[in-house]
C-alpha cells in the first residue's frame, strides 16, 4: 500500500488545492477530457462496441503514462505532488462554498437543468454535489491510490472522467457511453459505501441509497442528507425532461444558506478525519 504518497497527497490537496496559483498549470483531468473529444470527434459512431474502443483508448493511455511515472519516480515527495492532482476536495469545497455568493454557479456544479431553479433547490443542488463528489473527487482516487499508487489513481480519474463526459441516457450517448457509466458503476461500488458510513455511521443509508437511480450516488447523498438534517432528490430537470426522484433523507424541503453551511462545515471535518486516519494508519506501519 502507498500509505505516505496517499497522506502526504491529502495533505497537498488541502494546502495547494488545483494549483490554480500557477498560470500556464494544466491539470491532468483537462488532458484526460481532451483525449475524449479527441476519439469521440473521430471514431464516433452510436454503438455499444464504439464505445468500448473508447473505454479501452482512454484508460489504456492513462494506465500506460500514470504506470511509467511511477515505475520511473521513486522520490515520495514527488509522486505524492501526482497524486495530490488525483483529489479535489479544496476545488469541491471551494466551489460550493462559492454558490453562497454566486448561486448562477451552480450550473457548473450539476448536469440537471439549473435556469429555473429557486434558491431552495440551488442550495439542495450543492449539498447533494457536495455528497457525491466527497466520493467521486475524494474517497474514491484516495481509495485506489492506497492500493495501487498514482497509477490506480489516475486510471480511476480517467474512469471517472469518461462517465462525466459521456456515461448519460441521452440520444447521443445511451449505447456511445454505456460501458463508460458501468466501469464508473463497478469502479466506485466499494467507495461510495465507505464515504456514506464514514459521513453517517447508520445502516439507514444502505435502504436509503437503494432509492437512487444510479447503484452508487444515492448512498453518500442520503448520508449527507441526514447529517445536514434535511430532504435532497425529489422531482430534478434534465436536459429539458422531468425526472421522477425519490426523495433522501429527513427533514426540511426548504432549504436556505444555514444548511449548505453546515454541509460544508461537515466536509470540512471530513478531509480532516480522512488526512488523521491514513496519518494514523502510517504512524502505525512506521512503528
Amino acid at each position: 500500500m502507498y500509505i505516505k504518497v496517499a497522506f502526504l497527497s491529502l495533505l497537498i490537496d488541502r494546502v495547494f488545492g488545483e494549483f490554480s496559483f500557477l498560470k500556464s498549470y494544466k491539470h491532468p483531468v483537462i488532458y484526460i477530457g481532451d483525449l475524449i473529444k479527441f476519439f469521440e470527434n473521430r471514431f464516433y459512431k452510436d454503438s455499444k462496441q464504439r464505445g468500448l474502443f473508447l473505454v479501452v483508448f482512454v484508460v489504456g493511455i492513462v494506465w500506460l503514462i500514470s504506470y511509467l511515472v511511477q515505475s520511473s519516480i521513486k522520490n515520495e515527495y514527488i509522486l505524492a505532488l501526482f497524486g495530490s492532482m488525483a483529489i479535489s476536495f479544496k476545488m469541491l469545497f471551494d466551489s460550493v462554498e462559492d454558490i453562497l455568493k454566486n448561486p448562477k454557479n451552480i450550473k457548473f456544479l450539476v448536469s440537471r437543468d439549473t435556469k429555473d431553479l429557486n434558491e431552495s433547490e440551488v442550495y439542495k443542488a450543492g449539498i447533494e454535489t457536495l455528497g457525491e463528489n466527497l466520493s467521486d473527487g475524494v474517497v474514491a482516487p484516495l481509495f485506489y491510490l492506497l492500493l495501487f499508487g498514482i497509477t490506480g489513481a489516475f486510471v480511476y480519474k480517467s474512469i471517472n472522467t469518461l462517465d462525466s463526459m459521456v456515461g448519460y441516457k441521452t440520444d447521443r450517448y445511451k449505447n456511445f457511453g454505456y460501458f463508460s457509466a458501468k466501469l464508473d458503476d463497478v469502479a466506485n461500488f466499494i467507495p461510495s459505501r465507505l464515504t456514506a458510513l464514514l459521513l453517517y455511521p447508520s445502516l439507514k443509508v444502505f435502504k436509503c441509497g437503494k432509492l437512487h437511480d444510479s447503484p452508487n450516488a444515492g448512498y453518500p447523498i442520503c448520508a449527507m442528507a441526514y447529517r445536514v438534517g434535511v430532504k435532497l432528490g425529489g422531482d430534478t430537470k434534465y436536459f429539458g425532461k422531468l425526472k421522477k426522484k425519490s426523495y433522501f433523507g429527513y427533514g426540511k424541503k426548504e432549504i436556505n444558506s444555514k444548511y449548505l453551511i453546515k454541509s460544508l462545515q461537515i466536509a470540512k471535518n471530513f478531509d480532516i478525519i480522512l488526512l488523521v486516519g491514513v496519518g494514523f494508519i502510517l504512524f502505525l506501519k512506521s512503528q
